[in-house]
């Protein structure tokens, strides 16, 4: 309840962290303590057939929890955070008015945070032309090359994306020709005021150690049959250049299979790549407000753990311990 308007705020709880550092497990708790429903927060994870290399959680590690927001989509249709803005607002008033907590539960910044404070992106149309023109420059010099075009004029956004995410990156040198405005000054020009009691906790380790998680995990995945995953989406007619395909782990995989590059250049590539996205979503985490950051370094103090944020969250709700249920 806001005091300047008397109109009561639906509650949001948020988790987020990087890669790897063990968000899916502490959710998990987290929502059969405070009966949630938990929206995925992953603009990978949408996809149908790409689970192991978006380390896509099982329905048998969700427990019976309700998940949203995973397995929507066929690769070859493209996913925004416009897209995901519009689900949200659906989804959490539906959520809310079960009864339940709305949980989002995620590691795409952008994606959580334009959602936590109701961010309203570039009215700019689109020129098709442009795109069209910065997909044969990527073609033609590589998207390291686009990237630097990005880097010279919004150096804020650049920072922010992947080379790889050639879809956003275009977007941004889009919005920038078309307003004269960059998408980083649209986003640092937000209010920040957020249509929800929001709850945010950050999970945070580490760097060494998320490092090694990540390249555990990498190798897990190849165990689990990555790149026969990605085999079987090229055998199906997606291309490489689909915003899907150049996630992380597909489009290492697609140049070992597509252009002969020996695996084990593509994995050292993949964990190299993990580590810096995994450092650019720390960055994004660390510049947003009103999170509560918990260390799981020691991941023996997991029980520790999850009583500290329990609290949190019961003391930001304002519900009494003694009434979560405690699994």
């Amino acid at each position: 309840m806001t005091a300047e308007s008397g109109v009561h705020k639906p509650n949001l709880l948020v988790l987020v962290g990087p890669t790897a550092v063990g968000k899916t497990k502490l959710s998990i708790e987290l929502a059969k303590s405070f009966s949630c429903e938990i929206i995925s927060g992953d603009s990978m994870q949408v996809y149908r057939g790409m689970d192991i290399g978006t380390a896509k959680i099982s329905e048998q590690e969700m427990e019976g929890v309700p998940h949203h927001l995973i397995d929507v989509l066929e690769p070859d249709d493209a996913f925004s955070v416009a897209r995901f803005q519009s689900a949200c607002a659906e989804l959490i008033p539906a959520i809310t008015a079960r009864g339940k907590l709305p949980f989002i539960v995620g590691g795409t910044g952008l994606y959580v945070e334009s959602v936590c404070y109701e961010y309203q992106f570039s009215e700019a149309e689109a020129d098709e032309a442009f795109r069209q023109e910065q997909q044969r420059f990527a073609d033609e010099h590589g998207t390291e090359a686009l990237h630097a075009k990005l880097a010279a004029v919004d150096p804020g956004s650049a920072a922010k994306l992947h080379p790889n995410d050639v879809r956003r990156v275009i977007r941004a040198l889009e919005i920038y020709h078309l307003t004269g405005q960059t998408l980083s000054n649209q986003l640092a020009g937000q209010q920040k005021v957020s249509p929800y009691e929001l709850c945010i906790i950050g999970l945070t380790m580490d760097r060494q150690l998320l490092y090694k998680r990540i390249e555990d995990r990498i190798d897990l995945m190849l165990e689990q049959g990555l790149v026969e995953e990605v085999r079987s989406l090229l055998d199906k007619g997606y291309s490489r250049d689909l915003v899907s395909l150049q996630g992380l782990g597909y489009k290492e995989i697609a140049e070992h299979l597509l252009d002969g590059l020996p695996l084990g250049e593509a994995v050292i590539k993949l964990k190299r790549d993990t580590r810096h996205f995994a450092k650019r979503q720390l960055s994004w985490f660390r510049h947003m407000k009103d999170i509560h950051w918990i260390d799981v370094t020691h991941g023996e103090n997991f029980p520790d753990h999850l009583a500290e944020i329990r609290a949190i969250i019961a003391g930001k709700f304002g519900i009494p311990l003694e009434y979560i249920n405690k699994h």
